[in-house]
């Protein structure tokens, strides 16, 4: 398909918000599906949408090339699980023609399972890194937290990255009581492997089984503890989004914190999420969202350009999320499935 009103790739007003921060970062869902079920993320029996409601490969590459025009430089597809969408090495191949013309980086986050049979395909298409999540690596514990997950396939998925060439970095959800005695083994592993580590505060989307005030881990006692044990220094290193890296200086380790609850990082936001649906969410921490498919299946680039316009007025300063009492409402009902991660 073709917009008209303007070429894709031409020049176009850059997205900044109310408060004048440029907004470079498009974390692009292709699926709401996956094949895990992760007790922070999703409820054991989810209802998916039907698939006319998805975007197609062609009008996902159509809708990137848009924002692409209006100066967003890194790509990050999600999902759900973006490696179980059918057509994705097609649009993975798209968009990684795009690199060097307008997008200087195209990258993915995976739960790996589908990671064997992909791999090689992401790298020969231009993607150099990817995030992979990894609560666990006791084989047990990593089924219990993906409800039915297999922690070999998975590590089977990110070998296969390796021997691609694609740098791997690993996302750990801190979870209290569940996977916490793991944080420092899990650091080892990956400065064993070459990886860094992520970690990252459960966040309170969508309605799940589990009670996240039972499971919240607060990372700010976290990093005490791994600095009563390591030398941690402070890096400027970024990778586009929230994580604040630091040097372990003995494993000669990178590792990144992720804390929407306990340090507030939304003043540097440079992002913006949309759904497989054509949703544009402003922040994760809000249900305000636009919808952009109804002016991408119809053609009309003005106005889709016009929308974004109306997202950046919209985009607020920053989150509201909290974890403060037990039982207590999701900050936001939709799943972290459904905007991507």
């Amino acid at each position: 398909m073709a917009l008209t009103g303007k070429p894709f790739g031409g020049e176009g007003k850059p997205l900044a918000d109310a408060f004048g921060r440029r907004i470079s970062y498009l974390r692009l869902s292709v699926t709401d599906r996956c094949d895990f079920r992760c007790r922070y993320c999703m409820a054991e029996k989810m209802q998916f949408l039907p698939k006319r409601e998805i975007l197609t490969i062609e009008e996902l590459a159509a809708l990137a090339d848009t924002f692409i025009a209006r100066g967003i430089r890194k790509i990050r597809l999600t999902g759900g699980e973006p490696l179980v969408r059918r057509g994705i090495e097609e649009l993975v191949r798209i968009l990684g023609g795009r690199i060097g013309d307008g997008l200087d980086e195209l990258t993915l986050t995976t739960n790996a399972s589908q990671l064997r049979r992909h791999a090689a395909g992401l790298a020969e298409a231009g993607v150099r890194r990817i995030n992979v999540s990894v609560d666990s690596l006791d084989p047990e514990r990593f089924g219990f937290i993906t409800r039915g997950g297999d922690l070999a396939v998975v590590l089977d998925g990110i070998a296969a990255a390796r021997e691609a060439g694609l740098a791997v970095k690993i996302n750990m959800v801190a979870l209290k009581d569940l996977n916490e005695t793991e944080i420092e083994p899990m650091l080892r592993w990956c400065a064993a492997e070459g990886h860094d580590l992520t970690l990252i505060e459960t966040m309170p989307l969508g309605e799940v089984e589990d009670d996240r005030t039972d499971r919240y881990l607060p990372l700010d006692g976290v990093r005490r503890g791994l600095e009563s044990r390591f030398t941690l220094t402070p890096l400027d290193y970024r990778t586009g989004g929230p994580a604040r890296y630091a040097r372990v200086e003995e494993l000669d380790a990178r590792i990144g914190f992720i804390t929407p609850l306990t340090n507030n990082f939304c003043d540097g936001c440079n992002r913006v999420r949309v759904t497989a649906t054509g949703q544009i969410y402003m922040c994760l921490g809000f249900d305000d969202r636009l919808d952009l498919r109804k002016a991408l299946r119809e053609g009309d680039a003005g106005e889709l350009d016009r929308l974004l316009d109306r997202a950046m007025r919209l985009k607020p300063e920053r989150h509201a999320f909290k974890i403060d009492r037990a039982g207590a409402a999701p900050a936001v009902s939709r799943h972290m499935s459904v905007t991507g991660g």
